[in-house]
C-alpha cells in the first residue's frame, strides 16, 4: 500500500520502521525534519508538508502528541486536509480524549474521507515486531477497511464501537499500568533491605497475582536501571507519562467521575519531573523514587 505517516516520535518511527519491512510504500513528514531521516535513509519518500503527505498517499496514519498538534496537522493551512483527500483513509493513533477524535473525524468525513481512530497499547519493541494492540472506533465500513493493515502492526485489533470508544479503551488500559509503575517502587521500598538481586525481584514479582505483563516485557531494563545500569533506549519517558494522566483526569471531569488515585499519581510524576526526570524512560522511575 501507499502510506504516508505523520508525526514520527518514537512510536510513529517504529511503526514507519514496521511498515517498510512489510513492503509497504512509505511517505513520512515531521514537524521536526531531522526526525524522518533514519526512515528516509531507510527507503521512505519525504514530504515537506502534511498537505504534502496528504497528496501522495492512499492511507495517512497520524501519531501525534495532542489535541493541539492533531488540530494543526489536519486543519492547518497546509496541513492534511488543506487538500484534496477525497476517497482516501486516515488513521489517527494518538492517545487523545475522545471528544478529540469526535472533531476530527467530522473535519475528515466532510473531505470525503474515510476515518478511523486506532490508539495502541505496548512500546517501540512491539511496535516493530508488528506485536501492538489496537483500539478501533470507527464506522464497521471504515474499519474494515483498515483492518488488513492495523493486522500488520498489532496482535490484536478491537473495534470497540464508533470513533470515541477507541480513545476511552486506550485512556482505561493506561491508566493501571501507569499508576503500577508508582505501587512496584513503594513495594519494593518493603523488601528491597533482603539485598536480593533486583532481576531476582522483577523475577518473583512477575510470577504474581499483582504482577502485570509489562514486568516480563520491561522486566529486564526495569533490573537493570534498579542496579543502577543503562535500562537501554528510551521508550516510554516520563513527560509522555504525565500527558497521558492530565488527559485521564480531563476525561473523568468531563464524565462527572473523580480519579483520585490518577491525581495522586500525576503529582508524584510531577515532582520526579521538576528534578530532571521527564525524559527519562519510565524503567527508570522506580529507581528515583526509591531514592
Amino acid at each position: 500500500m501507499n502510506v504516508g505517516i505523520a508525526g514520527l516520535g518514537r512510536m510513529g518511527a517504529a511503526i514507519g520502521t514496521r511498515l517498510l519491512g512489510q513492503g509497504h510504500t512509505l511517505t513520512v513528514w515531521n514537524r521536526s525534519r531531522d526526525k524522518t531521516k533514519p526512515l528516509v535513509a531507510a527507503g521512505a519518500a519525504p514530504a515537506g508538508t502534511p498537505a504534502d503527505l496528504a497528496r501522495a498517499c492512499d492511507v495517512i496514519l497520524t501519531i501525534l502528541t495532542d489535541a493541539g498538534a492533531i488540530d494543526a496537522v489536519y486543519a492547518g493551512p497546509s496541513g492534511l486536509l488543506s487538500t484534496e483527500v477525497a476517497g482516501k483513509l486516515f488513521i489517527d493513533m494518538s492517545t487523545v480524549r475522545p471528544e478529540t477524535s469526535k472533531a476530527i473525524a467530522q473535519k475528515v468525513k466532510a473531505k470525503g474521507a474515510a476515518f478511523v481512530e486506532c490508539p495502541v497499547g505496548g512500546s517501540t519493541g512491539p511496535a516493530k515486531d508488528g506485536k501492538l494492540l489496537g483500539f478501533a472506533g470507527a464506522d464497521a465500513e471504515d474499519f474494515a477497511r483498515a483492518q488488513p493493515l492495523l493486522a500488520q502492526m498489532c496482535r490484536r485489533v478491537e473495534h470497540c464501537g464508533p470513533v470515541g470508544a477507541g480513545a476511552s479503551m486506550k485512556l482505561a488500559i493506561n491508566l493501571p499500568l501507569l499508576v503500577y509503575w508508582r505501587a512496584f517502587a513503594e513495594a519494593m521500598a518493603l523488601c528491597r533491605h533482603l539485598g536480593k538481586d533486583p532481576a531476582w525481584f522483577i523475577d518473583v514479582f512477575s510470577d504474581t497475582s499483582g504482577g502485570p505483563n509489562v514486568l516480563k516485557s520491561r522486566g529486564p531494563a526495569l533490573a537493570a536501571a534498579m542496579a543502577g545500569k543503562s535500562p537501554g533506549p528510551t521508550t516510554f519517558d516520563v513527560d509522555a507519562i504525565r500527558k497521558d494522566l492530565r488527559t485521564m483526569i480531563e476525561e473523568g471531569k468531563a464524565l462527572g467521575t473523580d480519579l483520585p488515585v490518577v491525581a495522586r499519581t500525576l503529582e508524584l510524576y510531577d515532582a520526579a519531573a521538576r528534578d530532571g526526570m521527564g525524559t527519562k524512560d519510565v524503567a527508570e522511575i522506580v529507581s528515583y523514587w526509591l531514592q
